[in-house]
This record gives C-alpha cells, structure tokens and sequence, in this order.
C-alpha cells in the first residue's frame, strides 16, 4: 500500500529532577549538600531508511515517545539521560509543524536530523549552595521535552519526472528504459502509484526516473489520481512531458499537452517553469504529418521535441541522451529548507504552556497548573529556605499577581495538589 500523507504526535524525553542530598561519612561533620543533577530528557530523530517507499507504518502507529531522564542521586550523581528515539522514514520525506505547517526537517540525507529536542535535567541542591545558605533542601525540576504534533509528507527524490495523460505510454518508457517493472496494460489509470527506475547512461552516469500516475484535467483541483501525486513531481530536476501523438484514442495531442501544463501551472508556478522534454510517443502509429505537425508546434513553444515509440524502443536512446544531457547542467535535486525549534523559541513557549487555573470554593484557593507539580516534588515545604524558593517560583510564574487579582487576603488558605498553606503578603 502506498501511502505519501501521514500525522503522528511525538514527545520528547522530559529531564530528570535535580535531587536534594547530604554528604553523611563517617568522621566528616557537615559535608554540605551533594545532590546530583537529573539526566537530559532523549531527542525525537528522524533518519532516511532506503527500504521504506512509503508512509503506510504511521498508519497504524501515530504516538512517539523518547525516554525520560533519570533524577539525580546522592554524591553528586548524575541521573542517566534518556535514549534518543529515532524513527526511520522514506527519503524525500518533508516533516512539517502541524499547526504551523512550517517545514522542520527535510529527511533528503544521510544525516539524521533531531526534530524534537529532550528536556534539561534539573539541577541538584549542591548547586545552591552559598555562604549563607549553608544546607539548600531544594533542587530544580527537570525541564519537559518539545512535544509537537507533525505532519509527515513524501515528495519522492528522483531527478526525471514522467508526466502526461492515462494510457500514453509512460510505464512502457520507464520499463525499458531502467529496470523497473510497473503494470502495463491497455486501460486508463494502470499506474496508481509512483513508479522510481534507476536509468543507466554509461558506466559513470545514471539518474531517477520517476512514473507519476496519470494526469488529466482538473488534478490539480482533486480530480483523479493526479492530485495526489503531483507533489512527487516538485523535486525533479527535469519533466518529460509523453503526448500520445498518434491520436488512436480519439484526442488532439495539441490539446493534451497544453491541458496537462495547465494542470502543473496550477498546482505550482515553479513547477511549471522546471525545463521540460517533450517524448511524443507512439510515433509507430502516427503518421508523417501528425509527427511534423506536433514538432512544429512543440517547438514553437521552446521545447525540444523527440519522437519515440516505447514500445518498440524506437528513438527512446536518444531521449535517454538529452534527458542525460540536460540534467548534466541543471542544478541537484530540489531540497526544502528547513526551519527548525530554536532554543529562544522554546523558552518562549515554555512561558506560555505555564498555565494555570485558580477557582475559589469555601474561602479555599485551588490553583491547578501541571507544570507545579514536578516543582512540588523537589522542594522541602518545612524548610524555610525551600519555601521561600517555592515562593519566588510563584511568584515568577504569575501565580502570586492572579491569586491578589482573585482578592485574596493575607492568612487565607492556598490548595496545590493537596498542599495547603496560608498565605502570606
């Protein structure tokens, strides 16, 4: 099954907490706070995979999760972080921020590319140590990890693109052209899928070719298999634009090749503007004339114009050496750029994901926020310097300012997951 379009849900590894901890040996007194730090959260990766041509996996599994950090341990123990999760894709696959749709990665390459980025591990309480804060009862939380709902897409990496109407040979040409073997019979739509063929050229040249199922008009409004598949079109260096111009099926090649550019003008400008071939295939069963008369006015229109028959392989060399030809002058092929999380980014919508809630029910004050309750984990609420950390923490997060808005008054009782406290002006 082939499938081009997938939406997964990733999360990376959130850190560890920084953990709270004292030096106890024998014959030292006092040895001060030896707390470690919490592991860095695991990355979401993502790798090309050469045996994958589709999509169809993330169908049946759209949730991914890195590993968590470890927290931190006594004598100044670092917790483990998390393994990295990669998750392996087609090349040519273009991974996208789904409520932004801005590109992150374009997985055209070897190199993995880390889209989802692990959370800091937290810090331990040996870390706040000062001299007159001699024995610190608290330590920072570990940091969440990107979690991103994306959108998956193959724009697949071929350097020839194979366009034209159902029926007019383009399966025929790719298979004796290159090794691949697409179904090939007398009907419309026999290709419903991409077909890649490696074309040999000689011993130090060879390219993609890719088989685009057949266009017709209106695909790229959704009409037909065309809609599709265009996208598979983007990144090719060169078009080869089949007509069938021997008119057998009762329709004019002129009007086929103006419909089919249409088609790509409205799918994309630029694609539209990609150098284009023209292969008017079936010549075996065209007369002089209709060949003469469809170079002329292909011609007319700035392309270069080769008669063949695919299926007899008659002039289909010397297409192969133009093609070989052109793309020796063109540029590589298509990558989209990317514009990945940046850290400044992040730390903006750390900010905004610290939400909360406060509602007020028989003089008690319930404020609700998630990322509180790591928070509460790694604080000593009977130790004053802890509380005062907690303190500034609310304080710094807006807690403080939205409980005064509310009206509360000094004394009155303040609820966070079960811990309750007066508060205090």
């Amino acid at each position: 099954m082939f499938i081009d379009k997938a939406t997964i849900h990733v999360r990376a590894g959130s850190g560890g907490n920084g953990a709270v901890s004292f030096r106890r040996e024998k014959y030292i007194a006092a040895g001060g706070p030896d707390g470690g730090d919490g592991g860095k959260g695991g990355d979401i990766l993502f790798a090309a995979d050469t045996n994958l041509s589709s999509l169809v996996d993330f169908r049946y599994k759209r949730k991914y999760a890195a590993e968590n950090g470890e927290n931190g341990g006594a004598k100044r123990c670092s917790g483990k972080s998390g393994k990295d999760l990669v998750i392996r894709v087609p090349r040519g696959t273009v991974v996208r921020e789904l409520e932004t749709g801005r590109i992150l990665a374009d997985i055209s390459s070897d190199e993995p590319v880390v889209v989802a980025k692990g959370g800091r591990g937290g810090a331990g309480n040996q870390h706040f140590a000062t001299s007159t804060r001699q024995i610190p009862r608290f330590a920072k939380p570990g940091k969440p990890g990107d979690e991103l709902d994306l959108s998956l897409e193959l724009k697949l990496l071929a350097d020839v693109g194979l366009v034209g109407f159902p029926n007019v040979g383009k399966s025929t040409l790719i298979s004796v052209v290159s090794a691949a073997k697409p179904t090939i019979a007398n009907y419309h739509f026999t290709t419903l899928t991409p077909v890649l063929g490696v074309v040999k050229v000689d011993d130090r040249q060879n390219f993609v070719m890719a088989d685009i199922p057949g266009l017709i008009e209106g695909a790229s409004e959704g009409i037909g298999l065309g809609h599709d598949f265009l996208r598979h079109v983007e990144r090719c260096r060169l078009i080869v634009h089949v007509v069938d111009i021997s008119g057998m099926e009762g329709r004019d090649p002129k009007e086929d090749f103006l419909a089919i550019n249409r088609e790509l003008a409205n799918f994309s400008e630029e694609l539209v503007a990609r150098p284009q071939i023209v292969a008017g295939n079936k010549c075996d069963m065209a007369s002089e004339e209709q060949i003469n008369l469809f170079r002329s006015f292909v011609e007319g229109k700035g392309y270069a114009f080769y008669p063949i028959s695919a299926a007899t392989r008659k002039g289909t060399r010397e297409l192969i050496g133009a093609v070989a030809s052109a793309l020796s002058q063109l540029p590589p092929v298509k990558q989209f750029e990317a514009q990945p999380i940046s850290d400044e980014e992040r730390r903006l919508r750390e900010a905004a994901d610290r939400k909360f809630t406060i509602t007020v029910e028989n003089g008690v004050y319930y404020v609700e926020a998630d990322f509180l309750e790591s928070l509460l984990m790694t604080v000593n609420m009977e130790d004053y310097e802890s509380l005062q950390y907690f303190q500034r923490m609310l304080r710094q997060s807006g807690i403080i300012d939205a409980l005064e808005e509310k009206g509360i008054e000094e004394g009155d009782t303040v609820s966070i997951f079960g811990f309750q406290f007066d508060f205090v002006k």
